[in-house]
């Protein structure tokens, strides 16, 4: 079985699969990119695509998340411990009437939220475990699948309305957990890479989106904000790689799609090249406001 995500994430790159794949570097076909990074990793859609397709030696995942952090890694070396949890807890809703089903989700969220305070992110252990089916039950549960966490990183999305929610997909999770085991996690800021990028290197840079408007705004799915001045900090470490030779690939909104003169991300990679590529997207804060738009996609070298 070929491994997909096994997370709901909002701007998750499924959808933009072809195109990333499209314009990835000659050099990978050709077998000579021994190392791919993916310092936002989120759902993980281009990493589980591309080490299905090309050998690749070596791959790095980072996130700021300690949350999404942790829940790989327990896809990585508990997961049958995992999966069983999980298949318990589906067990369970799924038996329930919508407003016991109520009860459940909001009673796992508040014991999630009581729990961080004290949790032990720097460790690993059985409590991880539980957090990560918590997590992978809310984010499979919850409206529209998003992750957003208030500014004390509690997590305070209200429930979603389905009616039979695959809360344990075992089958994905095992072929995960397969495609986890040559794979470093690591939890951290995306310049936590910067020690691993060498000339036959490839980066693929998804950072939380730019706002097209105030209410498609989902950058804060972690505690920590990511404003402007973050993606001209991220512009400028992708011109430090860029240094190096390692070939570059970044993803982000284009701002054209509502200001047809806002240039902010023509300006910040001037140099490289920007190509817009279509996509589906939330374009308001209704679950039903979706709607064909552009994104953008840089990359530091020739097709």
């Amino acid at each position: 079985m070929k491994a997909k995500p096994f997370l709901k994430w909002a701007g998750g790159k499924t959808q933009l699969l072809d195109e990333i794949m499209r314009r990835l570097p000659k050099e990978m076909k050709e077998g000579k990119i021994h190392r791919y990074i993916e310092p936002f990793v989120g759902s993980g859609a281009v990493m589980f695509e591309l080490v299905q397709t090309y050998p690749i030696e070596e791959v790095f995942i980072f996130d700021i998340n300690d949350e999404l952090i942790t829940v790989y890694e327990v896809v990585q070396k508990d997961v049958e411990r995992l999966i069983n949890r999980l298949a318990e807890l589906e067990t369970l809703f799924l038996s329930l009437e919508k407003e016991k089903r109520k009860v459940m989700y909001y009673d796992i969220r508040q014991q999630f939220n009581e729990k961080l305070a004290d949790f032990r992110f720097g460790t690993y252990g059985d409590h991880k475990i539980e957090r990560a089916s918590e997590f992978i039950f809310l984010n499979r549960t919850c409206f529209n699948g998003l992750f957003r966490v208030n500014k004390k990183g509690e997590f305070n999305v209200p429930m979603g309305d389905y009616k039979h929610p695959t809360i344990c997909d075992e089958d994905n999770l095992r072929a995960a957990s397969a495609i986890l085991q040559t794979v470093r996690i690591m939890q951290g800021d995306y310049k936590e890479s910067r020690g691993f990028v060498h000339d036959k290197t490839f980066v693929y840079f998804d950072p939380p989106y730019r706002p097209l408007s105030a209410s498609s705004s989902f950058t804060a799915y972690s505690k920590f904000d990511f404003t402007d001045d973050h993606q001209r900090e991220l512009a400028h470490y992708y011109r430090e790689l860029d240094k190096r030779g390692a070939f570059l690939m970044l993803s982000n909104s284009d701002p054209k799609n509502t200001d047809p003169m806002d240039a902010f991300f023509d300006e910040l990679y001037a140099g490289f090249t920007i190509e817009r590529v279509t996509a589906r997207r939330n374009i308001n804060s209704k679950g039903n406001g979706r709607g064909t738009i552009h994104e953008i996609l840089v990359t530091n070298y020739e097709v």
